[in-house]
């Protein structure tokens, strides 16, 4: 085998020591290590020492660990060795391709609850942020905090009187926390390059490339002035929305490390019989939630890639009663036009079962090899989702679908795309969610609407006027000019010989014939609409 040159060894050795022995400790009271040898993987020299080791290691027989399933063991694992690994946990349970589906279902389990830090080193980092104590910037501050998690914390405050005594939410970052990510980051991109070296399949799974993308968000996280503009930016799309709530931000009170929000009031999601008590229409709930995400995705390509049931509220009183309320706004996904035409385009194909256009959107992104053929990729697909479309469609799970289609995609190397893990992730607890308020909610007849719209007005008349009429400035200064320009153009480009000027002079005037009947074209077209606007 090649050396492990392209890994970083020297991060390892770089690596705090005592981090280092109790993740070993962790992994050999789980039995990770065993877990990891049942794999039928080649895992070279340092395998078969491994595997001499075995043995020595009787003690942990008597560990009643040892009977648990692997995958609880898996999950323990993970919560015992921090609320990094906890993270990683959770995204790496929507990557259904690179696990078992017993591992995939017991990491979704993972919740990000951790012990909250000391009201004195919260005060502490708010004196650090505004240079003077923090009953001199609020009116008032509750020292216990509301929300705990493992990159920052939540206190309730009030801001002064002469800036209207308002209701806020103010968030901390964790002491310390920069440099326990940095280090876990290390391990998690170590174990990535070792995987895909020592698995065939990992390179098309490109374990280093979800590493890569989780550490941008955990680092994006620990900028709080990145999540107040991601917060910022979430309202102004949902400003006049009757189903979304975002808080406003207070900017003058937000720094990298510290970030002050409008308080919002609301139940749980996750509280059915309280909600339902209040008379919130659990049913109309369910079909918001899915309204809300193809919103964020296909409409404004930005959407909140946290929403599990901690991260969202539902007002139950007043005007906004029923509608949802977003926090938390530190991991947004984006996607590219691009994006978003592929993803939109695999949605309706796939509702309307038309899995050849399904393999061909595959391989005109670039997502499948462009020598896959056709015909073979959409019989795989066909036997992935006609026994799932079969059923009623109610009880069809789209994380079904998901799973049967990454198991399908091996054969023909689909290449993961890391950029859409998140959007796969917000998708599973959309629908999750959407089914714990409403067990009848038809995910896909609720969403199949709202894609054949955004597709008539992305490719149809409405989007050639909606493009005309953006450009229209633009072309109202080009336009006059365009002749002219269209003639110089064609003047620099020809260079005739003497003997041969009659005949440049004959194609320079059928170029520009055609130039003047492209401009008339377009002149027709501008026209035209704008009769239209009239």
């Amino acid at each position: 085998m090649p050396a492990l040159r392209c890994f970083p060894v020297r991060a390892i050795r770089t690596f705090h020591s005592l981090r280092l022995l109790k993740i070993a400790r962790v992994a050999l009271r789980y039995g990770l290590d065993r877990m990891i040898l049942e794999q039928d993987l080649d895992f070279g020299f340092g395998g078969r020492i491994l595997r001499a080791l075995q043995p020595l290691m009787f003690w942990r027989t008597a560990n009643h660990v040892s009977s648990m399933p692997r995958a609880v063991r898996l999950r323990c694992a993970l919560e015992d060795l921090g609320p990094i690994f906890v993270k990683f946990g959770q995204v790496l349970s929507t990557r259904r391709d690179l696990l078992a589906t017993d591992f995939a279902d017991e990491l979704a389990k993972l919740q990000d609850a951790v012990p909250p830090f000391a009201p004195e080193l919260a005060l502490a980092a708010l004196e650090a942020a505004y240079g003077r104590p923090a009953d001199q910037v609020f009116a008032s501050f509750t020292r216990e905090p509301v929300a705990s998690a493992s990159v920052a914390q939540v206190h309730f405050a009030i801001l002064p009187a002469e800036h209207g005594g308002k209701e806020v939410a103010v968030k901390i970052l964790r002491p310390g926390i920069r440099s326990v990510i940095d280090q876990d980051i290390v391990l998690l991109r170590v174990a990535a390059a070792v995987l895909e070296y020592v698995w065939a399949d990992g390179r098309r799974l490109k374990p280093r490339e979800v590493v890569a993308e989780f550490a941008k968000y955990l680092h994006d996280e620990l900028d709080l002035m990145r999540e107040a503009a991601n917060c910022s930016q979430l309202r102004h799309n949902f400003l006049n929305s009757p189903l979304l709530l975002v808080p406003e931000v207070y900017w003058d009170w937000c720094t990298t490390g510290v970030m002050v929000m409008e308080r919002m009031h609301g139940t749980p999601v996750s509280q059915i019989s309280e909600l339902r008590e209040r008379g919130v229409d659990l049913p109309r709930l369910g079909s918001a939630g899915v309204e809300i995400f193809f919103t964020q995705v296909f409409r404004d390509g930005f959407f909140h890639a946290d929403m599990h049931p901690g991260n969202i509220l539902v007002a139950t009183d007043g005007d906004s009663k029923g509608r949802y309320v977003a926090l938390d706004f530190g991991i947004v996904g984006t996607l590219t036009d691009n994006d978003k035409s592929y993803l939109a385009q695999n949605f309706l194909a796939f509702f309307r079962r038309d899995y050849k256009r399904v393999a061909e959107v595959h391989i005109e992104s670039g997502w499948a090899p462009h020598d896959t053929r056709v015909d073979e990729f959409e019989s795989a697909i066909r036997a992935v989702c006609e026994p799932i479309f079969d059923r009623p469609l109610k009880e069809i799970s789209f994380g079904r679908v998901l799973l049967r289609l990454f198991q399908a995609s091996r054969r023909f190397n689909v290449e993961i795309q890391p950029q859409l893990v998140l959007l796969q992730k917000t998708l599973l607890n959309i629908e999750g969610l959407g089914r714990q308020l409403d067990p009848d909610l038809d995910l896909w007849k609720t969403a199949k609407p709202f894609l054949e719209k955004w597709t008539v007005e992305q490719v149809g008349w409405t989007a050639l006027t909606a493009n005309m009429e953006r450009e229209a400035g633009q072309w109202a200064r080009v336009l006059p000019v365009l002749p002219r320009l269209l003639h110089q153009a064609l003047v620099n480009s020809v260079s005739p010989a003497p003997t041969d000027e009659i005949s440049a002079l004959r194609n320079e005037l059928k170029w520009l014939r055609r130039c003047m009947v492209l401009t008339l074209v377009l002149l027709s077209a501008l026209s035209g609409y704008l009769l239209t606007k009239l």
